[in-house]
């Protein structure tokens, strides 16, 4: 969209047009692709990135959306769990993330605590995801009891994806992470929280650790698109740990985890392979050092020669 600072015929340079529309590809995912992929029976990829690296070789693998995940408080932080990360370590690696991204959505999630307290406080830490850090929206764990809330985001402009069914900031109160939605009232539950979600705005919803009769349900019940992980294929999408599908955790795979590389194995090789190359003088090589030019090198030779005639 384009507009006229002033009416045609008026003033000088001021009367060229000023574009206000992001300088942005066409092909760039939005919050709005991803709803379109929905209405178009089409499947959104997802996957974590939490660093420059992953999130380049993702984006240029053309996956639809990169979450910016609090599980780098475990892949990347070596935490138990996901409770320790802090806003200061998420904004952190958001920003890696977004330098490294020019096609997918970038959604970050917030860590425990971070919404957990009040409307502003939650406003406000969702609001330096967008400005400081470069994500495009970000995610919140909770079904009903945090619909108010999120509705206050969305309504400040800041796009928000739901998370409900296993939702790991609660693994205390689940009493661990167990499968959700395996009752009749759990079922109910879980489909009240969906509703809730889609009535205060969020673009997305996750789904996770829950039954694949459920998910499909879900599904099928709402206009917004459900994004899967250990729910199942009915889902509009799938997200999985970038560290799990490469093979680079280190223990074991959930069930729904496929691992469509061992990178841990590769890199120990390489590895060891290094340390061996050092120890017995075959790294570096000749070919792999810097030379002296040749008439530095002449000129040095000469030097060296004089030094050792003078000891003798």
């Amino acid at each position: 969209m384009r507009y006229r600072l002033y009416p045609p015929g008026r003033g000088g340079a001021l009367e060229a047009n000023v574009s206000v529309a992001p300088s942005q590809s066409q092909s760039k995912i939005t919050t709005s692709s991803i709803q379109e992929k929905k209405l178009n029976r089409q499947q959104i990829t997802c996957l974590t990135a939490y660093d420059y690296a992953s999130a380049r070789l993702v984006d240029e693998a053309g996956i639809d959306l990169i979450l910016v995940g609090d599980s780098l408080a475990q892949v990347m932080l070596g935490y138990d769990n996901t409770l320790p990360v802090t806003m200061e370590e998420m904004l952190h690696h958001t920003r890696a993330v977004h330098r490294g991204v020019k096609r997918a959505l970038i959604v970050a999630d917030m860590p425990f605590s971070s919404y957990h307290i009040d409307c502003k406080e939650a406003l406000r830490n969702a609001a330096r995801f967008i400005k400081d850090a470069g994500a495009e929206a970000v995610k919140i764990e909770g079904g009903e009891k945090r619909s108010h809330m999120i509705s206050k985001i969305v309504d400040a402009e800041i796009p928000v994806m739901g998370h409900i069914g296993l939702t790991p900031q609660s693994v205390h109160a689940m009493g661990g992470y167990k499968v959700q939605g395996k009752s009749l009232g759990a079922i109910e539950q879980l489909m009240r929280d969906a509703k809730a979600l889609e009535r205060a705005g969020v673009f997305s919803v996750v789904l996770e650790g829950i039954p694949r009769e459920v998910a499909a349900m879900i599904t099928e019940e709402l206009k917004i698109p459900t994004i899967g992980i250990g729910a199942g294929p009915d889902c509009d999408g799938q997200i999985l740990v970038f560290h799990d599908l490469l093979g680079l955790s280190f223990g074991p795979p959930a069930k729904f985890v496929r691992r469509y590389a061992n990178l841990n194995s590769v890199i120990t090789e390489a590895l060891t392979a290094y340390k061996d190359d050092v120890e017995s003088g075959g790294y570096p090589s000749d070919a792999e050092s810097y030379h002296l030019p040749k008439d530095t090198a002449a000129g040095l030779e000469i030097v060296t020669s004089r030094k050792r005639a003078m000891k003798l």
